[in-house]
Protein backbone atom coordinates (compact mmCIF):
# COMPACT_ATOMS: atom_id res chain seq x y z
CA UNK A 1 0.00 0.00 0.00
CA UNK A 2 1.64 3.44 -1.11
CA UNK A 3 0.58 7.16 0.39
CA UNK A 4 -1.10 5.92 3.73
CA UNK A 5 -1.51 8.79 5.56
CA UNK A 6 -1.59 8.33 9.77
CA UNK A 7 -3.94 9.83 11.89
CA UNK A 8 -1.16 10.35 14.16
CA UNK A 9 2.64 9.94 13.67
CA UNK A 10 4.42 8.27 17.15
CA UNK A 11 8.17 9.50 18.03
CA UNK A 12 10.76 6.48 17.65
CA UNK A 13 10.84 5.24 20.79
CA UNK A 14 7.01 4.95 21.36
CA UNK A 15 6.86 3.09 18.16
CA UNK A 16 9.90 1.09 19.47
CA UNK A 17 8.03 0.29 22.38
CA UNK A 18 4.64 -0.57 20.31
CA UNK A 19 6.79 -2.77 18.19
CA UNK A 20 7.85 -4.83 21.82
CA UNK A 21 4.52 -4.46 23.17
CA UNK A 22 2.83 -6.20 19.87
CA UNK A 23 5.07 -9.27 19.96
CA UNK A 24 5.02 -9.75 23.92
CA UNK A 25 1.06 -9.95 23.06
CA UNK A 26 1.27 -12.34 20.56
CA UNK A 27 3.57 -14.72 21.96
CA UNK A 28 1.20 -14.34 25.03
CA UNK A 29 -1.86 -15.18 23.40
CA UNK A 30 0.00 -17.99 21.44
CA UNK A 31 2.00 -19.73 24.49
CA UNK A 32 -0.38 -18.66 27.07
CA UNK A 33 -3.65 -18.63 26.19
CA UNK A 34 -3.26 -21.01 23.45
CA UNK A 35 -5.15 -19.15 21.01
CA UNK A 36 -4.64 -20.59 17.57
CA UNK A 37 -1.54 -18.63 15.90
CA UNK A 38 -4.04 -17.27 12.99
CA UNK A 39 -6.33 -15.40 15.04
CA UNK A 40 -3.71 -14.24 17.34
CA UNK A 41 -1.95 -13.01 14.44
CA UNK A 42 -5.20 -10.92 13.46
CA UNK A 43 -6.00 -9.78 16.42
CA UNK A 44 -2.28 -8.58 17.24
CA UNK A 45 -2.20 -6.64 13.35
CA UNK A 46 -5.59 -5.29 14.29
CA UNK A 47 -4.46 -3.89 17.42
CA UNK A 48 -1.22 -2.50 16.35
CA UNK A 49 -2.49 -0.81 13.11
CA UNK A 50 -4.87 1.17 15.23
CA UNK A 51 -2.48 2.15 18.29
CA UNK A 52 -0.06 3.18 15.63
CA UNK A 53 -2.16 5.56 13.53
CA UNK A 54 -3.43 3.61 10.52
CA UNK A 55 -7.22 5.39 10.33
CA UNK A 56 -9.99 2.86 10.79
CA UNK A 57 -11.19 3.39 6.73
CA UNK A 58 -7.42 2.58 5.68
CA UNK A 59 -6.83 -0.86 8.23
CA UNK A 60 -9.00 -3.91 6.44
CA UNK A 61 -6.75 -2.50 3.35
CA UNK A 62 -3.37 -2.67 5.36
CA UNK A 63 -4.34 -5.89 6.52
CA UNK A 64 -5.50 -7.30 2.74
CA UNK A 65 -1.93 -6.03 1.48
CA UNK A 66 0.17 -7.60 4.29
CA UNK A 67 -1.92 -10.87 3.89
CA UNK A 68 -2.18 -10.92 -0.05
CA UNK A 69 1.35 -10.12 -0.73
CA UNK A 70 2.25 -12.91 1.41
CA UNK A 71 0.12 -15.23 0.33
CA UNK A 72 1.02 -14.37 -3.68
CA UNK A 73 4.56 -15.27 -3.15
CA UNK A 74 3.69 -18.50 -0.74
CA UNK A 75 0.33 -20.15 -1.75
CA UNK A 76 1.59 -21.15 -4.79
CA UNK A 77 4.43 -22.73 -3.45
CA UNK A 78 3.16 -24.36 -1.01
CA UNK A 79 0.03 -26.02 -2.39
CA UNK A 80 2.21 -27.33 -5.48
CA UNK A 81 4.78 -28.50 -3.11
CA UNK A 82 2.73 -29.87 -1.16
CA UNK A 83 1.23 -31.88 -4.03
CA UNK A 84 4.69 -32.94 -5.40
CA UNK A 85 5.66 -33.62 -1.70
CA UNK A 86 2.73 -35.83 -1.33
CA UNK A 87 3.53 -37.96 -4.27
CA UNK A 88 7.11 -38.67 -3.66
CA UNK A 89 6.04 -39.56 -0.16
CA UNK A 90 2.81 -42.15 -1.25
CA UNK A 91 4.52 -43.24 -4.27
CA UNK A 92 7.47 -43.98 -2.28
CA UNK A 93 9.90 -41.83 -4.51
CA UNK A 94 11.17 -40.31 -1.33
CA UNK A 95 12.09 -43.94 0.17
CA UNK A 96 13.84 -44.94 -2.78
CA UNK A 97 15.78 -41.92 -2.99
CA UNK A 98 16.90 -42.28 0.80
CA UNK A 99 17.84 -45.73 0.29
CA UNK A 100 20.70 -44.12 -2.44
CA UNK A 101 21.78 -41.07 0.01
CA UNK A 102 22.33 -43.82 2.78
CA UNK A 103 24.06 -46.40 1.22
CA UNK A 104 26.14 -43.40 -0.83
CA UNK A 105 26.76 -41.35 2.29
CA UNK A 106 26.04 -44.26 5.27
CA UNK A 107 23.33 -43.50 8.22
CA UNK A 108 25.74 -41.29 10.41
CA UNK A 109 26.30 -38.48 7.74
CA UNK A 110 22.87 -38.46 6.27
CA UNK A 111 22.28 -34.72 7.72
CA UNK A 112 25.34 -33.72 6.21
CA UNK A 113 24.01 -35.61 2.83
CA UNK A 114 20.72 -33.30 3.47
CA UNK A 115 22.28 -30.39 3.91
CA UNK A 116 24.69 -30.46 0.95
CA UNK A 117 22.04 -31.46 -1.52
CA UNK A 118 20.14 -28.61 -0.22
CA UNK A 119 22.89 -26.12 -0.66
CA UNK A 120 23.05 -27.27 -4.11
CA UNK A 121 19.70 -27.28 -4.84
CA UNK A 122 19.74 -23.92 -3.36
CA UNK A 123 21.53 -22.09 -5.78
CA UNK A 124 18.83 -21.30 -8.10
CA UNK A 125 15.98 -22.22 -5.72
CA UNK A 126 14.27 -19.75 -3.20
CA UNK A 127 14.18 -20.98 0.23
CA UNK A 128 10.46 -21.85 0.54
CA UNK A 129 10.23 -23.40 -2.77
CA UNK A 130 13.51 -25.25 -2.10
CA UNK A 131 12.06 -26.27 1.36
CA UNK A 132 9.08 -27.47 0.15
CA UNK A 133 10.56 -29.80 -2.35
CA UNK A 134 13.18 -31.25 0.18
CA UNK A 135 10.47 -31.64 2.90
CA UNK A 136 9.84 -35.27 1.35
CA UNK A 137 13.02 -36.50 1.76
CA UNK A 138 13.90 -35.33 5.10
CA UNK A 139 10.74 -36.71 6.82
CA UNK A 140 11.80 -40.32 5.20
CA UNK A 141 15.43 -40.40 6.09
CA UNK A 142 14.47 -39.33 9.54
CA UNK A 143 11.62 -41.54 9.86
CA UNK A 144 14.09 -44.11 8.69
CA UNK A 145 17.58 -43.37 11.05
CA UNK A 146 14.89 -42.37 13.84
CA UNK A 147 15.67 -39.67 16.36
CA UNK A 148 14.13 -35.77 16.55
CA UNK A 149 13.31 -34.75 12.89
CA UNK A 150 15.63 -31.22 13.17
CA UNK A 151 18.72 -33.40 13.47
CA UNK A 152 17.73 -34.27 9.68
CA UNK A 153 15.44 -31.10 8.80
CA UNK A 154 18.06 -28.02 10.29
CA UNK A 155 21.00 -28.62 8.36
CA UNK A 156 19.00 -28.68 5.44
CA UNK A 157 16.68 -25.76 5.89
CA UNK A 158 19.53 -23.52 6.98
CA UNK A 159 20.92 -25.05 3.75
CA UNK A 160 18.73 -23.02 1.57
CA UNK A 161 18.28 -19.93 4.36
CA UNK A 162 22.02 -19.02 3.54
CA UNK A 163 22.17 -19.65 0.00
CA UNK A 164 19.15 -17.62 -0.17
CA UNK A 165 20.76 -14.48 1.71
CA UNK A 166 24.20 -14.67 0.76
CA UNK A 167 24.57 -15.70 -2.86
CA UNK A 168 23.32 -14.24 -6.12
CA UNK A 169 20.96 -14.46 -8.38
CA UNK A 170 18.73 -14.52 -5.61
CA UNK A 171 16.99 -11.39 -5.07
CA UNK A 172 18.55 -9.80 -1.44
CA UNK A 173 22.10 -9.34 -3.02
CA UNK A 174 20.87 -8.63 -5.91
CA UNK A 175 19.34 -5.75 -4.70
CA UNK A 176 21.99 -4.64 -2.46
CA UNK A 177 24.69 -5.04 -4.96
CA UNK A 178 22.89 -2.91 -7.21
CA UNK A 179 22.08 0.23 -4.55
CA UNK A 180 25.52 0.00 -3.64
CA UNK A 181 26.87 -0.66 -6.96
CA UNK A 182 28.91 -3.78 -5.67
CA UNK A 183 30.06 -6.02 -9.21
CA UNK A 184 27.91 -9.09 -8.73
CA UNK A 185 30.37 -11.84 -9.81
CA UNK A 186 32.22 -10.65 -6.49
CA UNK A 187 29.67 -10.69 -4.64
CA UNK A 188 28.58 -14.28 -6.18
CA UNK A 189 32.12 -15.88 -5.77
CA UNK A 190 32.51 -14.09 -1.44
CA UNK A 191 29.08 -15.16 -1.19
CA UNK A 192 29.68 -18.75 -1.51
CA UNK A 193 32.79 -18.48 0.28
CA UNK A 194 30.98 -17.03 3.52
CA UNK A 195 27.69 -18.87 3.03
CA UNK A 196 29.29 -22.43 2.66
CA UNK A 197 31.53 -22.38 6.29
CA UNK A 198 28.55 -20.06 8.03
CA UNK A 199 26.22 -22.99 7.36
CA UNK A 200 28.48 -25.75 8.61
CA UNK A 201 28.80 -23.98 11.66
CA UNK A 202 25.02 -22.36 12.11
CA UNK A 203 23.02 -25.11 10.33
CA UNK A 204 24.71 -28.24 10.24
CA UNK A 205 26.72 -28.35 13.63
CA UNK A 206 24.07 -26.48 15.42
CA UNK A 207 21.57 -28.38 13.89
CA UNK A 208 23.68 -32.10 15.43
CA UNK A 209 23.49 -30.42 18.92
CA UNK A 210 19.52 -29.11 19.12
CA UNK A 211 19.00 -32.31 16.92
CA UNK A 212 20.05 -34.11 20.30
CA UNK A 213 18.21 -31.83 22.87
CA UNK A 214 15.06 -31.07 21.30
CA UNK A 215 13.05 -34.56 20.41
CA UNK A 216 10.47 -33.27 17.39
CA UNK A 217 8.13 -35.91 16.12
CA UNK A 218 8.23 -36.27 12.18
CA UNK A 219 5.01 -35.09 11.02
CA UNK A 220 2.12 -36.26 8.83
CA UNK A 221 1.84 -32.89 6.79
CA UNK A 222 2.58 -34.38 3.70
CA UNK A 223 2.08 -38.32 4.07
CA UNK A 224 -1.26 -38.05 5.72
CA UNK A 225 -0.07 -40.49 8.30
CA UNK A 226 -1.29 -44.31 8.34
CA UNK A 227 -4.06 -44.35 5.64
CA UNK A 228 -4.89 -47.90 4.36
CA UNK A 229 -6.84 -45.87 1.42
CA UNK A 230 -3.64 -44.96 -0.38
CA UNK A 231 -2.07 -48.71 -0.08
CA UNK A 232 -2.60 -49.17 -3.65
CA UNK A 233 -0.49 -46.51 -4.78
CA UNK A 234 2.83 -48.24 -2.84
CA UNK A 235 4.71 -49.85 -6.29
CA UNK A 236 8.07 -47.55 -5.48
CA UNK A 237 9.44 -46.05 -8.95
CA UNK A 238 12.53 -45.72 -10.47
CA UNK A 239 15.38 -43.78 -8.86
CA UNK A 240 16.04 -41.98 -11.98
CA UNK A 241 12.43 -40.82 -12.09
CA UNK A 242 12.45 -39.54 -8.63
CA UNK A 243 15.84 -37.67 -9.42
CA UNK A 244 14.15 -36.44 -12.68
CA UNK A 245 11.11 -34.96 -10.29
CA UNK A 246 13.70 -33.22 -8.14
CA UNK A 247 16.02 -31.75 -11.08
CA UNK A 248 13.64 -30.52 -13.15
CA UNK A 249 12.36 -27.41 -11.50
CA UNK A 250 16.43 -26.74 -10.30
CA UNK A 251 17.21 -26.48 -13.90
CA UNK A 252 13.92 -24.64 -14.82
CA UNK A 253 14.62 -21.84 -12.06
CA UNK A 254 18.30 -21.68 -12.95
CA UNK A 255 17.43 -20.99 -16.50
CA UNK A 256 15.25 -18.45 -15.14
CA UNK A 257 17.50 -17.15 -13.09
CA UNK A 258 20.68 -17.27 -15.55
CA UNK A 259 18.35 -15.47 -18.43
CA UNK A 260 17.86 -12.63 -15.89
CA UNK A 261 21.81 -12.00 -14.97
CA UNK A 262 22.40 -12.78 -18.74
CA UNK A 263 20.04 -9.67 -19.24
CA UNK A 264 21.15 -7.37 -16.45
CA UNK A 265 24.80 -8.09 -18.35
CA UNK A 266 23.45 -7.32 -21.50
CA UNK A 267 24.44 -10.36 -22.91
CA UNK A 268 20.70 -10.67 -24.08
CA UNK A 269 17.24 -8.83 -25.06
CA UNK A 270 14.83 -10.69 -21.64
CA UNK A 271 12.59 -8.98 -23.35
CA UNK A 272 12.14 -10.57 -26.62
CA UNK A 273 9.38 -13.32 -26.87
CA UNK A 274 11.95 -16.21 -27.51
CA UNK A 275 14.02 -15.44 -23.95
CA UNK A 276 10.91 -14.11 -22.22
CA UNK A 277 9.10 -17.55 -22.94
CA UNK A 278 12.23 -19.43 -21.78
CA UNK A 279 11.69 -16.87 -18.55
CA UNK A 280 8.48 -17.98 -17.82
CA UNK A 281 9.19 -21.76 -17.53
CA UNK A 282 11.71 -21.27 -14.55
CA UNK A 283 9.39 -18.85 -12.82
CA UNK A 284 8.70 -20.61 -9.41
CA UNK A 285 5.07 -21.50 -9.77
CA UNK A 286 5.33 -22.70 -13.47
CA UNK A 287 8.38 -24.72 -12.61
CA UNK A 288 6.57 -26.58 -9.72
CA UNK A 289 3.04 -26.77 -11.63
CA UNK A 290 5.53 -28.63 -14.53
CA UNK A 291 7.03 -31.01 -12.06
CA UNK A 292 3.98 -31.80 -9.95
CA UNK A 293 2.20 -32.85 -13.52
CA UNK A 294 5.56 -34.53 -14.59
CA UNK A 295 4.97 -36.55 -11.01
CA UNK A 296 1.57 -37.76 -11.74
CA UNK A 297 2.71 -39.14 -14.95
CA UNK A 298 6.05 -41.23 -13.87
CA UNK A 299 4.54 -41.92 -10.46
CA UNK A 300 0.99 -42.12 -11.17
CA UNK A 301 -0.36 -42.89 -14.62
CA UNK A 302 2.66 -44.40 -16.08
CA UNK A 303 3.05 -47.01 -13.54
CA UNK A 304 -1.06 -48.02 -14.38
CA UNK A 305 -2.72 -46.02 -11.60
CA UNK A 306 -5.77 -44.75 -12.17
CA UNK A 307 -7.02 -41.24 -13.08
CA UNK A 308 -9.21 -41.03 -9.72
CA UNK A 309 -6.32 -42.58 -7.83
CA UNK A 310 -3.52 -39.86 -8.93
CA UNK A 311 -6.46 -37.08 -8.50
CA UNK A 312 -7.49 -38.19 -4.64
CA UNK A 313 -3.43 -38.45 -4.02
CA UNK A 314 -3.13 -34.79 -5.81
CA UNK A 315 -6.17 -33.55 -4.04
CA UNK A 316 -5.11 -34.78 -0.23
CA UNK A 317 -2.46 -32.53 -0.52
CA UNK A 318 -3.81 -29.75 -0.11
CA UNK A 319 -5.93 -30.03 3.48
CA UNK A 320 -3.19 -30.20 5.78
CA UNK A 321 -0.97 -27.37 4.27
CA UNK A 322 -4.24 -25.07 4.52
CA UNK A 323 -3.64 -24.24 8.30
CA UNK A 324 0.10 -23.62 7.01
CA UNK A 325 -0.75 -21.37 4.13
CA UNK A 326 -3.02 -19.04 6.34
CA UNK A 327 -0.43 -18.99 9.14
CA UNK A 328 1.98 -17.87 7.08
CA UNK A 329 -0.28 -14.80 5.05
CA UNK A 330 -1.12 -13.99 8.88
CA UNK A 331 2.72 -13.38 9.69
CA UNK A 332 2.73 -11.32 6.75
CA UNK A 333 -0.25 -9.31 7.57
CA UNK A 334 1.50 -8.25 11.14
CA UNK A 335 4.83 -7.58 9.48
CA UNK A 336 2.75 -5.69 6.62
CA UNK A 337 1.34 -3.87 9.60
CA UNK A 338 4.30 -2.87 11.09
CA UNK A 339 6.21 -1.65 8.09
CA UNK A 340 2.68 0.81 7.65
CA UNK A 341 3.46 2.15 10.80
CA UNK A 342 6.59 3.78 10.09
CA UNK A 343 8.33 1.85 12.80
CA UNK A 344 11.37 0.22 10.58
CA UNK A 345 12.10 3.29 9.06
CA UNK A 346 11.95 5.41 12.23
CA UNK A 347 14.37 2.76 13.54
CA UNK A 348 16.93 3.10 10.52
CA UNK A 349 17.01 6.77 10.69
CA UNK A 350 18.23 6.90 13.91
CA UNK A 351 20.87 4.09 13.97
CA UNK A 352 22.11 5.92 11.05
CA UNK A 353 23.04 9.05 12.77
CA UNK A 354 25.28 6.66 15.38
CA UNK A 355 28.27 7.35 13.50
CA UNK A 356 29.53 3.69 13.59
CA UNK A 357 32.10 2.42 10.87
CA UNK A 358 29.69 1.85 6.98
CA UNK A 359 30.15 -2.35 7.56
CA UNK A 360 29.27 -2.16 11.18
CA UNK A 361 26.77 0.48 10.83
CA UNK A 362 24.77 -1.80 7.72
CA UNK A 363 24.57 -4.62 9.89
CA UNK A 364 23.49 -3.21 12.59
CA UNK A 365 20.61 -1.08 10.59
CA UNK A 366 19.54 -4.42 8.71
CA UNK A 367 19.15 -6.60 11.66
CA UNK A 368 17.27 -4.48 14.06
CA UNK A 369 14.83 -3.34 11.10
CA UNK A 370 14.58 -6.70 10.67
CA UNK A 371 13.42 -7.88 14.00
CA UNK A 372 11.01 -4.96 13.77
CA UNK A 373 9.21 -5.33 10.85
CA UNK A 374 9.88 -9.00 9.84
CA UNK A 375 10.99 -8.77 6.34
CA UNK A 376 14.28 -9.83 5.44
CA UNK A 377 14.35 -7.76 1.87
CA UNK A 378 13.02 -4.69 3.47
CA UNK A 379 15.51 -4.93 6.21
CA UNK A 380 18.38 -5.66 3.53
CA UNK A 381 17.39 -2.84 0.94
CA UNK A 382 16.75 -0.14 3.85
CA UNK A 383 20.10 -0.50 5.23
CA UNK A 384 21.33 -0.37 1.53
CA UNK A 385 19.60 2.95 1.16
CA UNK A 386 20.83 4.49 4.21
CA UNK A 387 24.39 3.51 3.57
CA UNK A 388 24.33 3.51 -0.31
CA UNK A 389 25.70 7.91 0.09
CA UNK A 390 29.10 6.93 2.22
CA UNK A 391 29.48 3.66 -0.02
CA UNK A 392 28.85 4.33 -3.84
CA UNK A 393 31.72 6.44 -5.23
CA UNK A 394 33.81 6.37 -1.70
CA UNK A 395 38.06 6.64 -3.07
CA UNK A 396 38.49 4.64 -0.03
CA UNK A 397 36.36 1.68 -0.83
CA UNK A 398 37.53 -0.94 -2.98
CA UNK A 399 35.68 -3.27 -4.80
CA UNK A 400 36.03 -6.11 -2.06
CA UNK A 401 35.17 -4.15 0.49
CA UNK A 402 31.82 -2.97 -1.41
CA UNK A 403 31.00 -6.75 -1.47
CA UNK A 404 32.37 -6.82 2.18
CA UNK A 405 29.36 -4.33 2.59
CA UNK A 406 26.86 -6.21 0.64
CA UNK A 407 27.89 -9.19 2.46
CA UNK A 408 27.37 -7.70 6.19
CA UNK A 409 23.60 -5.74 5.08
CA UNK A 410 22.63 -9.72 3.90
CA UNK A 411 23.79 -11.06 7.15
CA UNK A 412 21.39 -8.68 9.29
CA UNK A 413 18.84 -9.09 7.07
CA UNK A 414 18.33 -12.63 8.67
CA UNK A 415 19.40 -12.02 11.66
CA UNK A 416 16.22 -13.19 14.54
CA UNK A 417 13.67 -14.84 12.39
CA UNK A 418 10.80 -14.48 14.76
CA UNK A 419 6.79 -13.96 14.85
CA UNK A 420 6.79 -11.34 12.19
CA UNK A 421 8.86 -13.21 10.13
CA UNK A 422 6.06 -15.61 7.69
CA UNK A 423 9.43 -17.56 7.04
CA UNK A 424 9.18 -18.25 10.58
CA UNK A 425 5.53 -19.53 10.61
CA UNK A 426 6.59 -21.50 7.64
CA UNK A 427 8.88 -23.53 9.23
CA UNK A 428 6.88 -23.56 12.50
CA UNK A 429 3.79 -25.87 11.18
CA UNK A 430 5.65 -27.74 8.37
CA UNK A 431 8.06 -29.09 11.05
CA UNK A 432 5.44 -29.23 13.08
CA UNK A 433 7.01 -27.17 16.24
CA UNK A 434 5.13 -25.11 18.80
CA UNK A 435 5.55 -21.69 19.08
CA UNK A 436 7.96 -21.67 21.81
CA UNK A 437 10.19 -24.57 20.38
CA UNK A 438 10.47 -22.83 17.25
CA UNK A 439 11.66 -19.70 19.08
CA UNK A 440 14.33 -21.87 20.38
CA UNK A 441 15.38 -23.45 17.48
CA UNK A 442 14.38 -21.86 14.51
CA UNK A 443 15.16 -18.11 15.99
CA UNK A 444 18.25 -19.11 17.32
CA UNK A 445 19.69 -20.71 14.01
CA UNK A 446 18.93 -17.68 12.11
CA UNK A 447 20.47 -15.69 14.33
CA UNK A 448 23.59 -17.09 14.73
CA UNK A 449 23.82 -17.41 11.01
CA UNK A 450 23.70 -13.95 10.86
CA UNK A 451 25.95 -13.15 13.72
CA UNK A 452 28.74 -15.83 12.33
CA UNK A 453 27.99 -14.16 8.57
CA UNK A 454 28.81 -10.91 9.97
CA UNK A 455 31.94 -12.24 11.26
CA UNK A 456 33.31 -13.89 8.13
CA UNK A 457 32.23 -10.50 6.01
CA UNK A 458 33.70 -8.14 9.04
CA UNK A 459 36.79 -10.58 8.18
CA UNK A 460 37.15 -10.22 4.62
CA UNK A 461 36.38 -6.27 4.50
CA UNK A 462 39.46 -6.04 7.43
CA UNK A 463 41.33 -8.71 5.06
CA UNK A 464 41.39 -6.44 1.81
CA UNK A 465 41.69 -3.26 3.82
CA UNK A 466 45.55 -4.87 4.82
CA UNK A 467 46.51 -4.31 1.11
Amino acid sequence: MTDLELAWTLPSPALLGLAAVAIALLLLLIIKARLHAFIALVIVSVLTALASGIRPGDLIEVLYDGFGSTLASVALLVGLGAMLGRMLELSGGAEVLTDSLIRLFGQKRAPLALGVTSLLFGFPIFFDAGLVVMLPIIFTIARRLGGSLLLYAMPAAMAFSAMHIFVPPHPGPVAASGLLGANVGLVLICGLIIAIPTWYLTGYLFGLIIGRRIDVAVPDVLSGGKNSAFAEFSSKPKLSHVIILLVLPLILIFLNTGLNFAGEAGWVDVESTPIASLRLLGETPIALLITVIMAMWLLGWRQNKGPSLVETVVDSALGPVCSIILITGAGGMFGGVLRASGIGDSLADSLAALGLPVIVAGFVIAAIVRIAQGSATVALTTAAALVQPIVVGSPDLSSLQVVAIVLSLAAGSVFASHVNDSGFWLVSRFFGMDTKTTLKTWTVAESLLGAVGFIFSFALYGIVSLF
